[in-house]
């Protein structure tokens, strides 16, 4: 029995084992960078108080929608730079990711210090009140110093699987995350830091995050990508950008959806309703980070291969990615049913009647994980065959369109339980359009005959 497997390349054919390998770092990437808001939050509100742990969650979506870009660009540029790679233009694919990767820099210079401009007018904006607003800006305002290096960790995550260095993108996440968790230990619950504390740890680990991957390709390296002179090619980056517009609307559409949903529960239930919101999304940022970890790992074999003409693998692609997405799926429905309770008890166990109701909410939003991931991968694989506008529609869908109409029906119906139930709706309803794309498409993308103008 060999100890060292060989490297897997974006060339290959892909059993089961293999296709699960190569984005098993990806997946593992993605949660690490999901844990960095829930640890600021389970530090802040155990060790600083609930009005900064408030102001936290209330100027999180203004540093959502900042950061989207990042998303936008590594997404929509890793599909364009994988299909260039499977053409067998090394040197233009190279050209074309020094351009993104420049673009996301300067995104995130002129993003932080409009930030730091905004971030008082928005908390306000938002409802924060005199004692709130204060910790919003001292919190934003901290985080805006590593927004550049923030958007460049979120384009390099697509980059360094499409550079077959899934590995070292794991390890890089790992290092930020650890970063992160240890200094908020530090700095929170030993030296009493506080809300400056929390932002101060998530500002070292972003740095982390998107410089180690930076000075990676900056330097001699045995990946498919370098860092070269960047091709002014204005053209493909307007391609790249609109072909990741599915990943800038979903960040963009949470923080109104979020909106909604807390709207809701005040009307309904008061503050109890939104802390339980706020605990629900903590478990759902994890879990879907396991599903966007799978479409980020297996996107530019999609694209690599759709750039080669070889639609035998990526039929193969296909079934395997959808087959293990529906397993994922099965499985995380049922844990977070199981995991419920002490989910519940872990953020809000000092209150019995607040743990109760985010423990039924959450068993009844996690029905939801039976279909999400078939959605997350039906967007990011129409990103991947370089169609941003089918992306696009299946993500607007799922997190615009269908979910801000269940909010504010169902409720009317079926009261508190209508909340829960609106993601669910949504998924549903989403997945209907995912497989219609699925068929219509089938021929375009995957049949055995290469049509012309594909």
């Amino acid at each position: 029995m060999k100890r060292n497997q060989p490297r897997i390349q974006l060339s290959d054919h892909f059993t089961y084992g293999r296709l699960l390998r190569f984005v098993l770092p990806s997946i593992v990437m993605m949660v690490f960078t999901s844990m960095y808001t829930i640890v600021d939050g389970l530090f802040v509100s155990n060790f600083v108080g609930k009005t900064p742990f408030a102001a936290l969650n209330l100027i999180m979506p203004l540093l959502m929608i900042l950061s989207a870009a990042g998303f936008m660009i590594g997404t929509g540029g890793s599909a364009l730079v994988a299909k260039v790679l499977g053409e067998g233009d090394e040197k233009r694919a190279n050209a074309l990711f020094s351009l993104l990767v420049l673009t996301a820099l300067i995104a995130g210079i002129v993003l932080s210090a409009t930030g730091m401009i905004a971030v008082r007018p928005v908390a306000a904006a938002l409802g924060a009140g005199d004692e709130m607003i204060d910790y919003c800006v001292l919190y934003g305002r901290i985080c805006m110093i590593s927004l550049p290096a923030f958007l460049l960790q979120n384009t390099f995550q697509s980059f360094l699987v499409v550079a077959q260095k899934p590995g070292l993108g794991l390890a890089v996440m790992i290092g930020a995350g650890v970063t992160n968790m240890t200094l908020d230990a530090l700095l929170v619950g030993v030296l009493g830091c506080g809300l400056a504390g929390a932002a101060s740890a998530t500002v070292m680990s972003e740095f982390v995050g998107g410089l180690l991957p930076l000075f990676y390709f900056l330097r001699k390296n045995d990946s498919l990508l370098h860092l070269t002179r960047p091709s002014l090619d204005f053209r493909a980056l307007r391609r790249a950008c609109a072909n990741g517009i599915s990943e800038l609307m979903s960040n963009l559409s949470m923080p109104i959806v979020n909106i909604l949903y807390n709207l809701q529960l005040i009307r309904l239930v008061g503050a109890d309703g939104v802390a339980a919101y706020g605990v629900i999304m903590y478990v759902n940022f994890v879990f879907i980070s396991i599903f966007l970890g799978f479409s980020i790992g297996s996107s530019p074999i999609v694209s690599y291969h759709y750039g080669a003409q070889n639609r035998a693998e990526l039929r193969n692609l296909f079934r395997k990615s959808v087959t293990i997405v529906c397993v994922f799926g099965v499985c995380m429905a049922v844990l977070a049913q199981v995991l419920s309770r002490p989910l519940a008890m872990l953020f809000v166990g000092y209150d019995a009647e607040l743990c109760e109701l985010t423990r039924h909410g959450l068993r009844l939003f996690s029905m939801a994980f039976l279909l999400s991931g078939t959605n997350v991968f039906g967007s990011a694989l129409f990103t991947a065959l370089n169609n941003g506008l089918i992306s696009a529609v299946i993500s607007f869908s799922r997190t615009m369109l269908f979910q801000c109409a269940a909010v504010l029906l169902l409720p009317i119906l079926l009261g508190l339980d209508g909340v829960w139930l609106s993601i669910v709706t949504a998924e549903v309803c989403t997945a209907a359009v995912t497989v219609t794309f699925f068929v219509t498409q089938r021929k375009r993308y995957f049949s055995e005959k290469r049509e012309t103008g594909t």
